[in-house]
């Protein structure tokens, strides 16, 4: 599933260590697609993806697409942000409920000026930084 995108006019505050495992993730992501890792013994799906099964301990592991919709379930807003993210503040975080079944933890765009509560529909989005993307979710 395509994830949107959106742009974005700057360098990634705390960009992440790409390994030659997460590599896949990163790489699909900044072709717009949410990917992880799924047991082949099991059929869990893991997110962060991870080399063995946290359910199984399975290490026979597939990359697959991820759903891109979910539901809010809980949230911050960040005035005072540690020295790296000061210039994005204000911004939002939220805990995302991913219709699959796994939850995750992201920015939360767009929301900065609206109500936001939990429970509220989102769809999962690629920030699109100067230098790499990160995975964030938008309101539906």
């Amino acid at each position: 599933m395509n994830l949107t995108t959106i742009l974005m006019p700057r360098e990634r505050a705390y960009p992440p260590r790409v390994s030659a495992f997460t590599e896949p993730y990163w790489k699909a992501l900044s072709d717009g697609r949410l990917i992880t890792t799924f047991c082949t013994r099991c059929s869990k799906p893991t997110f962060v993806p991870k080399p063995v099964c946290p359910h199984c301990w399975s290490d026979d592991m597939r990359w697959a697409d991820l759903c891109t919709t979910g539901t809010l379930y809980s949230w911050t807003r960040v005035y005072s942000a540690p020295s790296a993210f000061v210039e994005e503040a204000p911004f939002t975080l939220g805990i995302v409920d991913l219709d699959v079944g796994l939850r995750l933890a992201c920015r939360l765009h767009g929301a900065e000026h609206q109500d936001v509560a939990p429970g509220m529909p989102v769809r999962m989005a690629a920030l699109s930084y100067l230098d790499g993307p990160m995975l964030a979710a938008v309101p539906r």
